[in-house]
């Protein structure tokens, strides 16, 4: 059973379409764009998130609300 990450949206600009997702655990600030949304999220929503290799780095995609 995959065991998912749970963050907190730092940052979300839903015009462009992108935002950062910071990790509950470990701190670290991943970039998440809107075609790795689940439902919508605004800043402050606790989520959780999977992580996949994006072309700058760690995304966060899969994204529910918690």
């Amino acid at each position: 059973n995959y065991i998912m990450n749970q963050g907190t949206v730092k940052f979300f600009n839903g015009d462009k379409g992108f935002g950062f997702i910071k990790d509950d655990e470990s701190n670290t600030e991943y970039f998440v764009h809107v075609t790795g949304l689940v439902d919508q999220i605004e800043e402050g929503d606790s989520v959780e998130f999977e992580l996949t290799e994006g072309r700058k780095g760690l995304n966060a995609v899969n994204v529910k609300q918690l």
